[in-house]
């Protein structure tokens, strides 16, 4: 296996035990500001200047609105700066947790378990919930999200004389398509359990159970879902955006290498950039065995178990989760309400995304366990081949790995 690839800071927190982690439970809860204004630190990691500026300016409101003051600082690096910040003393009040690192932190105690103190909390779309729970508890509340789907280049698709009746929507019909289109390479996405991991779902597998706990890779439905993408890469229906030249399917599909990729939401303000020319549709991905299946990518508000200031962080995430607010980071920089109130809304403005938001109802989050970095990236290594190589093989290491990291 691979050596450990989570930053040494957040090895370090990952690393302490209850005893004198600063995490313990039975140590003191941090003194609270009680009385007065509260001045919050806000980490951000950011998609670029349209992100690091709307969250500047709902954060300038809120302060106006509270009394209180926010300064929000964008990260250069937020795994290795927060993994730092959390083992120290006086970490920020507020900050992104990615999902797929999330229970790094929430398994030494790192985050205040707030979020059921957020108004409506069930109105954040159970996936995203569950994504962000930890032993049974809702810790914090997801600011947004990601869903992969079939990104279609109309006018290849014309072109190879295809129609909306050729649109797939279960894996016969994606095999189908892919054999009448010539030319260009049919279907392009990413080598990594990121974009492979969505078949394994639609197969009905996963790398590890619900909660977390047990490693579920070596699967009969994990292998169904390898070996029909390995049909496929045998096949030449589809290929690496690697093998093409390309660093991502968006690239890949921006360059017309590729008449389909599997991509998320972010994948629009990239073709409108590089590829402006570029005319597309947007699909829910093809069913598999097991029924539609498709992952998830999002950040939750972290609050620091450590703040002095846990009430005042409360009141900005709150602030940041409000319907009409997260509608307003969608119109500033591209990503999708968490919040299932703003649905119709999102969707009156972005009909186009009507196939991403679908995905919420049915998305797989990233693996919810600690101290797996190096078991996926092995995984990777091991997809990478997968044209070539075992796909029992390849799941039979992940199940070993995944035990000894799950312990």
């Amino acid at each position: 296996m691979k050596s450990l690839a989570i930053p040494a800071a957040l090895a370090a927190l990952l690393s302490v035990t209850a005893c004198g982690s600063g995490f313990d439970d039975r140590q003191a809860a941090p003194a609270q500001q009680t009385t007065g204004p509260a001045a919050i630190q806000v980490l951000m990691a950011s998609s670029g200047d349209a992100e690091t500026n709307a969250v500047k300016q709902a954060a300038e409101a809120w302060a106006k609105a509270s009394g209180n003051t926010a300064t929000v600082t964008p990260a250069q690096d937020i795994h290795q700066q927060l993994g730092q910040a959390l083992a120290g003393s006086n970490p920020p009040d507020v900050f992104y947790v990615d999902a797929a690192r999330f229970a790094d932190y929430a398994s030494v105690g790192a985050l205040e378990p707030y979020a059921d103190r957020i108004s409506d909390s069930q109105d954040f779309y159970p996936s995203l919930r569950e994504a962000f729970t930890y032993d049974g508890r809702f810790v914090c509340v997801p600011k947004d999200f990601s869903t992969l789907a079939l990104i279609v280049n109309d006018e290849l698709w014309e072109r190879n004389g295809l129609t909306d009746d050729d649109l797939p929507t279960t894996w016969d019909e994606l095999t189908a398509a892919t054999k009448k289109i010539k030319g260009v390479t049919p279907l392009a996405f990413g080598d990594t359990r990121d974009r492979l991991g969505a078949f394994m779902v639609q197969a009905g597998g996963w790398i590890t159970s619900a909660d977390g706990k047990q490693a579920t890779g070596d699967s009969p439905e994990n292998l169904a879902g390898l070996q029909y993408v390995k049909s496929l890469l045998t096949g030449k229906q589809a290929q690496y955006a690697r093998a093409l030249d390309a660093e991502w399917g968006g690239e890949a599909f921006g360059k017309g290498k590729a008449a389909m990729t599997i991509e998320g939401n972010w994948i629009k303000g990239a073709l409108k950039a590089d590829y402006p020319g570029v005319k597309f549709s947007v699909h829910e991905l093809p069913a598999g065995p097991k029924g539609k299946g498709t992952l998830s990518f999002s950040n939750c508000w972290g609050i620091a178990a450590k703040s002095q200031h846990k009430a005042a962080a409360i009141a900005f995430v709150e602030a940041m989760t409000r319907a009409d607010q997260q509608l307003a980071f969608a119109r500033e920089f591209g990503v999708m309400p968490s919040r299932q109130s703003a649905k119709d809304a999102y969707l009156q403005e972005f009909p186009a995304d009507a196939a991403f938001l679908a995905g919420a109802e049915y998305a797989q989050g990233p693996v919810k366990a600690p101290k797996m970095d190096s078991v996926l990236s092995d995984l990777d290594s091991g997809l990478q081949q997968l044209a070539t190589g075992d796909p029992k093989q390849i799941l039979a290491r992940l199940q070993k790995n995944t035990q000894s990291a799950l312990g």
